[in-house]
């Protein structure tokens, strides 16, 4: 074997079963969370009809997310096992050398500089995706919590941050599967293949190329610099109680994260067998109204309206009200509850165009593929309404 060639330890066999379980549980948690996010797509209706309904793939994401906090306690453990009693450098942590080391890296990238910064152990890319999945953690902790404990969460904050909670998880989990996808995958797997992860070695040449200090400093003896045993069991006699003490706690926390409470859904009395808690919306939501008379008018007339002239007053705007003020009623977007906002229109322009219906961009929603769609007569008198002049009174 020449020296190029040559095998040298980078990732323990305990560090190779940490990854492993970090991905299987974040995919997990990508697959069933993005499916019950998008839970209208074709592939997400597909995911959860594989893995038997929605209630199981609530259930397993549930399941991946403990499995994603337990193994940041167990984390934390190792880390400060190795920062205060092994008293190893903290090789994951940001300086102005990574700051240096990215500008230099962008330079090369550019053609401007003839060569790479020299990498230690974790360069500035890993770096920065450590503290971002650190992050994401966080984030994703604090708001699924939010998620799981809704009644717990209005108790002490408005009920407008579940919601919230909800929009901020569901894009952070986009987010993160992004970064997964286009930065970890790239750097590790199409730019060149990296056994580490799976073998826990890299040859010589691959350290030299990727990490020539760390590879200096294990030829020089330095990275096997370790204390004393007496001095190392004195302070593992310190570490281990505090470790022990505060790993029960977070996992006490954890227990407590997904028991807090019974929600309206444990608490009300099972649902009759064989119907779905989750149904796949459909164009038609509600049943559909028999459709009235084209010579009939749509609704009774207000008292002393014309009976030949449908205004807003008279009809129109309780049509609105009935179908689509439920999406269409409030502040922000298209707002069909009242005369003036109908008017004004969305974010794109008006939608209705007083006098021809045919570009009024109401009328080609509703004669086309639109979720909530009127029936042929109440949609021929809309239409009539604005050819009419679009009246309110």
């Amino acid at each position: 074997m020449n020296a190029e060639s040559k095998k040298i330890t980078r990732f323990t066999l305990l560090q190779r079963i940490e990854h492993w379980l970090l991905f299987l549980s974040f995919t997990t948690l990508a697959v069933t969370g993005l499916s019950q996010k998008y839970a209208l797509s074709g592939i997400s209706d597909a995911i959860i009809g594989f893995l038997g309904g929605i209630e199981n793939v609530r259930a397993i994401h549930h399941f991946a997310a403990i499995i994603f906090m337990l193994e940041a306690v167990y984390h934390l453990v190792v880390i400060g096992y190795k920062l205060l009693v092994l008293r190893l450098r903290a090789s994951l942590l940001p300086g102005s050398e990574d700051v240096i080391d990215g500008i230099q890296s962008l330079l090369y990238n550019l053609g401007v500089r003839k060569e790479l910064p020299r990498m230690d152990r974790f360069n500035f890319a890993e770096k920065l995706e450590y503290w971002a999945m650190i992050w994401g953690l966080v984030m994703m902790s604090l708001t699924g919590f939010m998620l799981w404990n809704p009644i717990a969460t209005t108790h002490f904050l408005p009920g407008e941050f579940i919601p919230a909670a909800k929009s901020a998880h569901g894009n952070e989990a986009v987010l993160a599967v992004l970064a997964i996808l286009v930065w970890h995958f790239y750097n590790v797997h199409l730019r060149h293949w990296n056994w580490s992860m799976f073998t826990g070695k890299l040859t010589r040449k691959e350290m030299e190329e990727e990490h020539p200090l760390e590879l200096e400093a294990i030829e020089s003896g330095a990275s096997a610099v370790r204390p004393a045993p007496r001095v190392q069991s004195r302070r593992l006699a310190v570490y281990a109680p505090v470790a022990l003490l505060a790993s029960a706690g977070l996992i006490f926390g954890i227990y407590k994260f997904t028991s807090f409470e019974n929600t309206a859904i444990k608490t009300i009395p099972p649902a009759i067998t064989g119907v779905a808690v989750y149904v796949k919306q459909t164009p038609s939501p509600i049943p559909t109204q028999p459709p009235a008379p084209t010579t009939a008018p749509l609704r009774t007339l207000a008292p002393g309206a014309t009976a030949g002239l449908l205004t807003w007053d008279t009809g129109i705007g309780q049509v609105f009200a009935d179908n689509c003020k439920t999406c269409h009623g409030n502040a922000g977007g298209l707002n069909l509850g009242s005369y003036a906002n109908a008017m004004q229109g969305g974010a794109d322009g008006p939608v209705i165009i007083a006098g021809d219906p045919a570009i009024s961009l109401l009328i080609q929603k509703m004669s086309g593929s639109h979720p909530r769609t009127l029936s042929p007569a109440a949609l021929a008198q809309v239409e009539a309404w604005i050819k009419a002049g679009a009246p309110e009174k």
